[in-house]
């Protein structure tokens, strides 16, 4: 057990015992009674030396904790508290604290479609009364961008637990590309969230490469006992390592690629790499710079590059440029044709 837990443990045990004003408390027997707190946590034997309580003590005293606790000592022998009724649990929330709690709250409700949450929903709740009737009518200060309408949420759940179960899905999936959805047999590895969209990553069979589905393709979700669950070890840090996004062209390497970005975008590529294989190359006087990624290309990675617009110019590789190349080319044509029209 950390050893600040185990401070908490006895703080709490002597704000217990001090409140209790039917028994005098002397240094030995908070000593005794913090021991037999942490016996109880620890199940073993745990030696609380008397500088400890005594630390504990100035701790509790002190502005440190926000604790402020009313310690007294009468008879040069008997611990007490001097103020009546008073409890480190009872201390008022201040405006931070209750800053730091509104946005903590905001934070954890947005994971309301998994029942994992659901054992801490009525803590939730207690919390937001706490708060509003210690202050009401705040605006949030953190804002979080989410798409409540966002289709296949409501499947996060039922995958979640199906992951978890190692159960084998079966899955009625409609890509955008197709006109008739298709069922398929699929192994859940992790539900992965990219750019406000969740995926599932697993496999349809062994033999079969890893893929991804996007849940607002996906139409029913169903299960098969029959199949033994895929004991494959996935690594999410390993798999994604060299891509932007969650497509992972299969039979492709990273390769080098060499970036020139202006001078208006340049600081915010520098303060928000585009990935974390970024190395800056080169400053220029006009305050543009070169910059290396270390990156297997695909679809996402295109849009992030031609979301620059003009601010970015693809250097290498070759292939790369020329593809960019003609989506610019093909999207110049589309817009002269409509101004002609």
């Amino acid at each position: 057990m950390a050893q600040n837990k185990n401070a908490l443990i006895r703080y709490k045990t002597i704000d217990k015992c001090l409140q209790n004003k039917y028994r005098q408390w002397t240094l030995e027997d908070l000593i005794e009674a913090c021991s037999n707190a942490l016996f109880e946590y620890e199940g073993k034997e745990m030696n609380v030396s008397k500088r400890t309580i005594q630390l504990d003590i100035q701790m509790m005293r002190s502005e440190k904790l926000g604790y402020n606790a009313p310690i007294a000592v009468y008879d040069k022998k008997y611990y007490h508290y001097e103020e009546e009724d008073f409890s480190i649990t009872d201390i008022p929330l201040t405006e931070t604290d209750i800053n730091v709690l509104t946005e903590t709250v905001s934070m954890l409700k947005q994971f309301k479609d998994f029942s994992l949450f659901n054992d801490v929903s009525d803590i939730l709740q207690r919390l937001e009364d706490k708060i509003y009737a210690e202050k009401s009518h705040t605006q949030p200060v953190i804002h979080l961008d989410k798409n409540e309408n966002l289709k296949g949420l409501h499947f996060l759940d039922e995958i979640y637990q199906a992951i978890v179960k190692k159960v084998v899905l079966v899955i009625t999936y409609k890509s955008f590309k197709s006109r008739e959805a298709q069922q398929l047999t699929f192994h859940p590895f992790i539900l992965k969230e990219f750019n406000n969209r969740w995926f599932l990553v697993g496999k349809t069979k062994g033999s079969q490469p890893i893929t991804n589905l996007a849940l607002d393709r996906i139409e029913k979700i169903d299960y098969d006992f029959s199949i033994p669950f895929l004991e494959e070890e996935f690594n999410a840090e390993v798999y994604y390592k060299n891509i932007v996004g969650v497509t992972v062209n299969q039979g492709l390497y990273p390769v080098k690629i060499e970036l020139w970005i202006d001078q208006m975008n340049a600081p915010y590529v520098i303060t928000k790499p585009l990935h974390h294989s970024q190395r800056i190359i080169k400053q220029n006087e006009d305050g543009s710079i070169l910059v290396h990624l270390f990156l297997i290309p695909n679809y996402e990675l295109e849009r992030l590059l031609l979301g620059f617009g003009s601010g970015l110019e693809i250097i290498k590789p070759n292939n790369l440029r020329k593809r960019l190349i003609r989506i610019i080319s093909k999207t110049y044509e589309m817009y002269q044709s409509n101004i002609e029209a």
